[in-house]
């Protein structure tokens, strides 16, 4: 797996925040059955770049505390049989599936954690999750997705050990 991690702003977590992104990724990849070697881009920004971001891409004019970018556009959550018919989705100089990129808020990972009482290591990993169920597939439109995709980031934080 190869995480292209980049981070701006004043603010740093008090964690090892690229240890942590490697470790979650592969433990969601490895949970979501993708039989492939991956890319991510991870860029962790503040609320001001992450708010232009949701205005220009989502047409909401807030910051959010993360944003997934897919680079495939899934049949059926964690349904990977179908990529190998395009060679599009892999990077022709890796040979991995170019999965997509994920920004987060550190500012957002902070004042969360405070106002759900839990550690900034639990959300952090938490929206890392989050994002590669969306990068995977998974979604939250529909009631019955909701719950999937709910059980499955669940089960994610439990084999990671990160629990509230």
């Amino acid at each position: 797996m190869t995480l292209y991690f980049e981070e701006e702003g004043e603010l740093t977590l008090p964690l090892s925040c690229r240890e942590v992104a490697e470790e979650v990724i592969e433990t969601a990849l490895d949970m979501a059955g993708c039989p492939y070697e991956a890319e991510v881009s991870l860029l962790l920004t503040m609320d001001v770049q992450i708010r232009e971001m949701n205005t220009q891409f989502r047409g909401i004019e807030r910051a959010t505390d993360v944003l997934s970018f897919p680079m495939v556009d899934y049949p059926a959550p964690g349904e990977f049989g179908f990529l190998e018919e395009d060679e599009g989705y892999f990077n022709p100089e890796s040979g991995e599936l170019s999965l997509g990129d994920i920004v987060i808020s550190k500012e957002k990972v902070i004042s969360q954690a405070e106002e759900y009482g839990h550690s900034v290591l639990r959300e952090y990993a938490f929206l890392i999750v989050h994002s590669m169920l969306h990068l995977t597939g998974y979604d939250h439109m529909e009631e019955d997705e909701r719950r999937d995709m709910e059980a499955k980031q669940d089960e994610i934080m439990k084999r990671l050990d990160i629990l509230r």
